[in-house]
């Protein structure tokens, strides 16, 4: 098990940058998007894995944000934006975002454990959002938004178990964890014009408000881990 996050005097380290921006725009409330996405996505819709990679699954709120961040690791093969953990077959955005059907807003991530390993996942994943409150992350409100990590086999599952419950005994966050663990069943693949949605949509307001001062932060934190 990886060391325990480096959280003491730094706590959440996205806080200023979410916080304080309580009448931004939400992931909800999308922007116009100028470009779309025709290129084919890597997705992994059954929960199997290739001989050469594993897949992670996790929810950290705002899909875009947990993409920008994800798909820069060193060892990430493809990092696909999408819906898991609801009873609503094929949802689409419009329902996702209703907040009835179940899901979670997440990123399935296909990654090279010779690079990278699932360990090193969990500690980018609890480090880049707040898993202390309850379907919710900044201005993002909503179940859909929920901290959630979707295990894949057993020694998933008891990595971010052990982890969720070292941190919290370790105090790094001043409140409890919220962090659902639960099994992974479906994901389903978000609409094209969410993938990649960062890097093809940066000067939109959400991008350049919210993801952008918080993938700089990500960046100084995880400079090492990054892609060459």
């Amino acid at each position: 098990m990886i060391q325990l996050l480096k959280l003491h005097g730094m706590k959440l380290f996205f806080t200023g940058a979410l916080v304080t921006l309580a009448t931004l725009v939400s992931c909800a409330q999308k922007q116009k998007v100028k470009k779309d996405i025709s290129k084919n996505m890597t997705t992994n819709t059954n929960g199997s894995v290739n001989t050469a990679t594993d897949t992670a699954t996790f929810g950290t709120g705002c899909f875009w944000c947990t993409e920008a961040i994800f798909q820069q690791l060193e060892g990430v093969v493809s990092a696909t934006s999408g819906y898991s953990g609801g009873h609503v077959n094929n949802p689409t955005y419009k329902e996702v975002c209703t907040g009835t059907t179940g899901h979670a807003e997440v990123l399935q991530v296909v990654y090279d454990p010779s690079k990278i390993t699932f360990d090193e996942l969990l500690e980018v994943f609890w480090q880049t959002h707040d898993p202390t409150t309850l379907n919710r992350q900044g201005n993002d409100v909503g179940p859909q938004y929920r901290s959630v990590v979707f295990y894949h086999n057993n020694e998933q599952k008891e990595k971010a178990e052990k982890y969720k419950a070292e941190l919290d005994k370790s105090g790094a966050f001043n409140n409890p964890i919220v962090t659902e663990i639960s099994p992974f069943t479906k994901f389903y693949a978000a609409e094209d014009y969410h993938q990649d949605y960062y890097n093809l949509n940066g000067a939109e307001p959400y991008c350049n408000i919210v993801i952008r001062p918080k993938v700089e932060k990500f960046k100084k934190v995880f400079k090492s881990k990054l892609k060459h």
